[in-house]
């Protein structure tokens, strides 16, 4: 009987027992370490992360902000307390001085184009670009845009390295990404992570929303920073995270790149970006809405309101129509419906899917401009105004409240048709523009409205 007997340890490399005689190999010792196999080199992100990273800047800006009556020591604002703080009784806001950081990619060498957040640039007066290899200049806002969170910075300088531009469509949950950026003043720090979700709302409900969520660590300094793909390519801007401790906690949003695309290409053309408006108010399709109107799924927007004059009403749009799809893109929501019109152009035309009636159809609209009257952006002034539509009143009188959808958030919060706006707070609003203006600034959105020969103050909640 032959039993051989490998042992792992490496003083002996065999012992062999063949009948009567017990053989001994001789112990294999090594002389020096084993040679490297001739294998595949390790996986590592550091080629395309030396290939992309001169593409990633810090921003520092500084300016002046000021400060609003709630920011400040509430006795300022009472005449009695005033005097004992030595402060005139007329006296106006109070300026501060500030400073920031925050990242940006370089998307166009040849004319300077610098892409970052729009919140990273706000109110900024000096703008200072740090490069890869420590040079620094100075750089001018192109355009900037509040609803998408993007700005356009310019700095013609020579030898800068743009980043290609990939497309955002070809995502999907789990692909592997990269963050670039500067957070926390660490130039150039690199994360990686994998795509967490798409499609991402509410974030920023009075902005235009459609994030990719990742897990690539931001922080903050991140902002405006790069979210890459394996290839290389620019497939998001860094914009947001989910967190109580203003730290990482794996929640982290980045603007898709094409939706960057279409905003900075009217940047670059208008200085701001020009939205056009279908003229519908509209709500989510709720089960309870689905089952009253006999449907299998909760998805689409339900048509509460149409604006006369609008796009949508020269399309045929009806209210108690659900709009299912935009130019054959399924709409899951009202969010969506709106973000997808929201990045469309002034005179864009766009074919409708809709439910009339419970029967598919489809309309083609020609994306108007923003007007005066428009409902389906009175939920931009304020969520607790969805619901009315607002049109000038003649000679400069104020608003007009046109219609109030029964049972919307407008007519829960008291407001009724034939209303006249005519202040928000104590500032006087001579017309829509004014009302939109005034109702952005307020910290408490109180309208001065006179019904009839009544006069009254309504607080939107």
């Amino acid at each position: 009987m032959n039993l051989r007997i490998k042992f792992a340890a490496a003083t002996l490399a065999a012992a062999v027992i063949a009948g009567p005689a017990l053989i001994f190999a001789v112990p294999a010792y090594a002389a020096g370490p084993a040679p490297a196999a001739e294998a595949a080199p390790m996986p590592s992100l550091a080629p395309m992360v030396k290939r992309v990273s001169p593409a990633v800047v810090n921003i520092a800006t500084r300016g002046t902000i000021k400060e609003e009556p709630g920011q400040r020591n509430p006795l300022l604002d009472d005449p009695f307390f005033r005097r004992f703080f030595d402060t005139p009784p007329d006296s106006k806001p109070r300026e501060r001085q500030f400073q920031s950081a925050g990242s940006g990619v370089i998307v166009d060498a040849k004319n300077g184009y610098i892409i970052t957040n729009h919140h990273v640039v706000e109110n900024a007066s000096e703008i200072t670009i740090t490069l890869l290899d420590n040079r620094s200049f100075t750089a001018k806002v192109i355009g900037s845009d509040e609803g998408a969170d993007i700005a356009v910075l310019q700095a013609k300088q020579p030898n800068l390295i743009p980043m290609a531009l990939g497309d955002s469509t070809r995502l999907e949950v789990g692909d592997y990404v990269v963050a670039i950026g500067n957070p926390f003043g660490l130039q150039h720090t690199v994360t990686a992570g994998i795509v967490s979700a798409l499609g991402r709302t509410g974030i920023n409900p009075d902005g235009y929303e459609d994030f990719v969520q990742t897990d690539a660590s931001i922080n903050p300094g991140n902002s405006g920073g790069a979210l890459v793909n394996l290839r290389g390519e620019l497939v998001g801007i860094n914009s947001a995270i989910l967190s109580r401790s203003g730290g990482n906690i794996g929640i982290g949003f980045a603007i898709p790149v094409n939706m960057v695309k279409g905003v900075m290409d009217q940047l670059i053309k208008y200085g701001q970006v020009k939205r056009g408006v279908l003229g519908v108010n509209i709500y989510n399709v709720t089960p309870d809405i689905a089952k009253e109107f006999g449907l299998t799924e909760s998805s689409g927007a339900l048509v509460a309101g149409v604006a006369p004059g609008s796009a949508a009403e020269h399309a045929g749009v009806k209210t108690g129509d659900i709009i299912t799809s935009i130019n054959g893109a399924a709409m899951k929501d009202a969010s969506e419906l709106r973000n997808t019109i929201g990045m469309l152009r002034i005179g864009d035309k766009v074919e409708i899917g809709l439910l009339h009636d419970g029967k598919p159809r489809k309309v083609t609209a020609l994306i108007s401009e923003r007007g005066d009257l428009d409902t389906a952006n009175a939920v931009d002034i304020n969520k607790g105004l969805e619901g009315a539509a607002f049109g000038d009143a003649p000679d400069g009188g104020g608003v007009l409240v046109k219609t109030v959808q029964d049972g919307s958030p407008a007519a829960q919060n008291g407001m009724r048709p034939n209303d006249l706006i005519v202040g928000v707070g104590r500032t006087t609003v001579a017309n829509t523009k004014a009302f939109k203006e005034a109702a952005k600034n307020a910290k408490v959105l109180v309208l001065n409205v006179r019904r009839g020969s009544i006069a009254q103050l309504i607080q939107i909640r």
